[in-house]
């Protein structure tokens, strides 16, 4: 999304308590209808898992689930091949497999560059420009693609005069046209066009800057107990070689009182040590005298100020008071929730696990930003609750995802990244992180009439991250691909050292496996003829795969795209999708096409638990109000059950069914 700025410039631009909950924002607030109308309640909690709700509801720590369940009905929830967010979220939003959306990873595949690309959303800057010295005017506007395909249900209860209002879902960025009041989720991007690139300052930087993803380091010094740097924007695609826009700023430091003072843009704000700021409004200037800007949001983070300066800075989310790209419908539909809100995440993944990973972040850091995260959206979903009359309401929380992800080690101790001391402090987070949206449980329950359906659900659920595999250099032992230059395999990512005239598979993403298909992939040299023998053959090899570790199997189920896929996008679809056994996972390096020495290797990052293994180990949950008639409900059921619940037929394109 290098070019974002141009589309700007084209469009002018864990635990909280029920008192929070139950707290009103009265001026914001309509007045319910008084007659009853048809009520459809969904609310999303991703990567809920049913065997860490089952323990926590035992152990009394979930008043509301087990009241749920108990006077409900309660079932696991199949998810999608493979459990991955944006694949499983699209079966939800379309009632589809990824045969029909086209979503199957992440991370997709240019067969014509052979270079990995985003799965969701494309962005296209402007392709009229009027050159003037330094700057580049564009004279039309670029734009933002969501590449999902298919139709949302819940445009299809707009058609039919039925209000929606679908906050969060992810898999919607940028939102598709609605006449219903949507906000888009994961997937929509930090102000940089980026998932999410934090910023951190200090005296200290770690040896390992350059090679840090999802964040830069910025050296700074000292000079009187101060310093000046800048925060850095968007690029701006104005100005000739799009520089980055810049804010400048400065730190004065107060070690004996363990605080610090920010100045910037005629604003100051005093912190002491490990102490957020609220939200700050940043204005770029992209031309002189501001004729042109954008603005976002931050919040900084003083997590050291002796012996060392540690300043940490959020992502510069897009400003949900005059955003710079769309992420509601209708467009101003964001401003209306930050007056009655405030500021709050933008961004679709808001909990920062990548300043934990690479040591920006301690457990403490990410754990206070997490906690942040939780009390927005519970602010948020206290008020869109409040103001919901009649129609359908879905509310997505990521809580219970990414605090999962980050602090599984931390309830694992055959996870080789566990710790007895750090165990014995965070152990509770997760379960905490669950009794808090337990309050949402019993807030939607305490409320309700008869006549409304409520179904609480999760798009997968959750295993541990023990063994990291490196597929792409299994399948470089095997002879099934090579490389230009074997001295350099650990050098190149991307695939840049793949020689593909000898080379007959890849891996890419977090489950899918291709083949160089001749009159497919640019380079491709495999006959369709061959295919089938092929990926038969890598298919057995890899469920007889055993861990050299402990003589495990690594793979429980490989799955053919053309044995469990429909739909008429099947031309992006891996011509395998692995699924791993629980504690086994595809490498970050294998996701982008890199070639590490060994195939398999201990999982020593703080992102100790995941989902991206054999679907049928990692379903998500459905609670119901009303009864579950369907044996083994599945993910794309939902879309088709809530449009019954409405009296509207799913469309012909869907291939699931109303699981009433």
């Amino acid at each position: 999304m290098s070019r974002m700025l141009q589309s700007i410039a084209g469009t002018s631009c864990l635990l909280v308590s029920l008192c929070l909950l139950a707290a009103s924002f009265t001026g914001c607030d309509k007045t319910r209808a008084d007659a009853p109308q048809k009520k459809v309640i969904v609310i999303g909690f991703d990567g809920a898992d049913p065997d860490l709700l089952n323990q926590y509801m035992k152990e009394g720590r979930l008043p509301n689930f087990s009241r749920f369940a108990q006077t409900g009905d309660y079932m696991p929830l199949g998810t999608s091949v493979p459990p991955q967010s944006p694949v499983a979220w699209s079966n939800f939003i379309t009632g589809m497999n990824p045969g029909g959306h086209g979503i199957y990873d992440f991370i997709h595949r240019d067969p014509e560059l052979m270079t990995p690309i985003s799965s969701t959303s494309k962005t296209e800057g402007s392709s009229n420009t009027l050159k003037i010295g330094k700057w580049l005017i564009p004279l039309s506007s670029g734009h933002v693609k969501n590449l999902r395909q298919g139709e949302a249900f819940w445009t299809m209860l707009e058609d039919r005069g039925i209000s929606t209002t679908v906050i969060k879902v992810p898999a919607n960025f940028p939102p598709i046209e609605s006449d219903g009041k949507t906000l888009s989720g994961m997937g929509t991007p930090d102000l940089l066009g980026s998932f999410g690139t934090f910023s951190f300052y200090t005296d200290d930087p770690p040896a390992n800057r350059d090679d840090i993803s999802g964040g830069t380091i910025y050296p700074v010094t000292l000079v009187n107990n101060s310093f000046e740097s800048n925060l850095v924007g968007p690029k701006n695609a104005l100005l000739e070689g799009e520089p980055d826009a810049t804010i400048p700023f400065k730190v004065y430091r107060d070690a004996e009182n363990a605080t610090a003072r920010i100045d910037v843009q005629g604003k100051q704000i005093l912190l002491q040590e490990k102490e957020w700021s609220d939200w700050l409004q940043v204005n770029f200037d992209l031309l002189p005298a501001g004729l042109t800007g954008v603005s976002g949001i931050c919040r900084f983070y003083l997590k050291e100020v002796r012996p060392k300066v540690k300043l940490y800075v959020t992502p510069i989310n897009i400003d949900p008071s005059a955003p710079a790209l769309p992420v509601s419908t209708p467009e101003d539909y964001v401003e209306d929730l930050h007056k009655c809100c405030g500021n709050f995440y933008t961004q679709g993944m808001p909990e920062d696990t990548k300043a934990l990973s690479w040591g920006v972040f301690d457990h403490d850091d990410f754990h206070s930003q997490s906690k942040n995260v939780l009390e927005e959206r519970l602010r948020m979903f206290n008020h869109v609750y409040d103001n919901y009359e009649d129609g359908l309401l879905f509310f997505y929380f990521s809580s219970t995802d990414l605090n999962a992800h980050m602090f599984y080690n931390m309830i694992d101790p055959e996870h080789p990244g566990y710790k007895p001391e750090l165990a014995a402090k965070y152990h509770d987070v997760i379960a905490s992180v669950y009794e808090g949206v337990d309050a949402v449980v019993g807030r939607v329950l305490d409320t309700i009439d008869d006549e409304t359906t409520v179904m609480v659900m999760s798009d997968h659920g959750f295993a541990p991250f023990r063994r990291a595999v490196h597929l792409n250099t299994w399948l470089l032992q095997e002879g099934y691909v090579s490389l230009l230059d074997e001295t350099k395999q650990e050098e190149s990512d991307y695939f840049l050292n793949v020689d593909w005239g000898k080379s007959q598979v890849y891996g890419l993403g977090f489950n899918g496996l291709y083949v160089n298909l001749l009159g497919r992939e640019k380079y491709g040299i495999v006959k369709y003829s061959e295919k089938g023998k092929l990926i038969d053959e890598i298919a057995d090899k890899l469920l007889d795969l055993r861990d050299p570790k402990n003589g495990e199997k690594i793979v429980d189920r490989v799955y053919r795209a053309s044995e469990i896929y429909s739909g008429v996008n099947l031309r992006g679809a891996p011509d395998l999708v692995i699924g791993y056994k629980r504690g086994y996972r595809a490498s970050d390096k294998t996701v982008l096409g890199s070639f590490p020495r060994e195939w398999i290797a201990d999982n020593m990052d703080s992102w100790s638990g995941d989902h991206c293994m054999a679907a049928e180990l990692v379903p998500g949950i459905i609670l119901s109000n009303k009864k579950i008639v369907a044996e083994n409900p599945k993910l794309y059921d939902l879309a088709p059950t809530i449009l019954s619940e409405f009296g509207v037929g799913k469309n012909a394109d869907m291939v699931g069914e109303s699981i009433f």
